[in-house]
């Protein structure tokens, strides 16, 4: 399915019953990657997996920042007049659910960000050497992205009032310290570390967090 947004068509896929909870992918997926996840969601609730502008099926275009993605989504919202919306977002998913949240927008009910940064400072060298690299021999500007955005001042979290779960894995591409301080600066934050994983290994075509993320959105209880 498409919907018009900001200029531009999004994909989406649309599954289950129940109250809206959207999936947002990282940098380079699409909405393939939740699959699994999706089929246990699914269950609860209603779910819009999304390809971002520039990947999948939604359309291509010049703008990759995430503001304009932000955008992007809070105009998906609201076009299908969606409330109360629970939201999943995985890394430069994680980053727009930090740019809603922070926006306060009102049809978002509580989100969970999933391996998120805030600057391109929190790469860890070895995995900031890597994203250059690429780029040099690439020119993807997804990999510029990357290099350059996002810049969210820690002090910005503190305006977000929705329910909020942070996760990251022990092996993450980010500073250890990142998930801690986003966890600790948004108001009554959840922090979730994943022992074993890295980056993507615990989402990507994988339902481990199926039934910790229905707990959460639930009830709000500590994992």
């Amino acid at each position: 399915m498409k919907q018009s947004v900001n200029q531009i068509e999004l994909y989406y896929k649309k599954t289950g019953f129940g109250a809206p909870l959207i999936l947002l992918h990282g940098n380079g997926e699409d909405h393939l990657i939740f699959n699994e996840l999706a089929k246990v969601l699914a269950k609860d609730y209603t779910v819009y997996a999304i390809d971002s502008r520039n990947h999948g099926k939604s359309s291509g275009t010049k703008d990759f920042s995430y503001e304009t993605m932000s955008a992007d989504f809070s105009d998906f919202m609201e076009a299908l007049a969606l409330e109360g919306v629970s939201l999943v977002g995985f890394s430069d998913g994680g980053i727009i659910g930090l740019l809603l949240g922070i926006a306060q927008n009102p049809r978002l009910k509580q989100m969970a960000v999933l391996g998120p940064n805030l600057s391109p400072d929190d790469f860890t060298t070895e995995s900031m050497a890597y994203v250059r690299q690429e780029f040099a021999d690439t020119g993807n500007p997804l990999f510029q992205l990357m290099l350059e955005q996002p810049n969210i001042p820690v002090e910005k979290l503190k305006e977000i009032q929705i329910p909020t779960l942070v996760i990251g894995a022990e092996h993450d591409i980010y500073q250890p310290e990142l998930f801690p301080l986003i966890a600790s600066t948004i108001p009554n934050a959840q922090l979730l570390i994943i022992e074993g994983h890295d980056h993507g290994s615990y989402i990507i075509d994988n339902d481990l967090l199926g039934e910790p993320l229905k707990t959460f959105f639930a009830d709000k209880k500590a994992l």
